[in-house]
């Protein structure tokens, strides 16, 4: 690849990137406007840091490159990369507002899908990227629970 070519390239990652924290902000601004502001204040302000934090921790997942071989890998019975897909959908539909009954129990059995499956991976950086995504199914676990106080 040509110097021209790498340089695009590269633009083109940083416009991503770009793009992606972006949107998670503009997310995160439409999710503020709707909150209830019946919640006591302390709660309201540790729910709200918890949204922050996730808006920013998908923008990060977002921006992460995916793990070189794990697509079509099944680690202890899961598929990869719908471990990866189910744990970014499900934190962006608790980004939108209280999961219903069934999602509530699907975001469970997802994050505990995470303790067999971590300590199966045996590349360096796909334990990293999965510790991350583990990371936010469960803080999109704990702003349900808040949600509930």
């Amino acid at each position: 690849m040509g110097w021209l070519q790498s340089g695009q390239a590269g633009a083109s990652l940083v416009m991503r990137r770009t793009l992606v924290l972006v949107t998670a902000w503009v997310h995160r601004v439409e999710v503020e406007s709707r909150l209830d502001a019946t919640v006591p204040g302390r709660i309201s302000r540790m729910f709200e840091e918890k949204l922050d934090a996730l808006a920013q921790m998908m923008a990060e997942h977002m921006a992460a490159p995916f793990p070189p071989g794990f697509r079509g890998l099944d680690i202890e019975g899961r598929d990869m990369v719908l471990l990866d897909a189910d744990s970014y959908a499900y934190a962006a539909v608790v980004l939108e507002g209280p999961l219903d009954e069934r999602r509530r129990a699907g975001l469970s059995r997802l994050t505990a899908a995470f303790e067999k499956v971590l300590p199966a991976i045996g590349d360096e950086y796909g334990a990293k990227y999965y510790t991350h995504v583990r990371d936010m199914a469960v803080l999109a676990a704990e702003i349900e629970t808040l949600r509930d106080k």
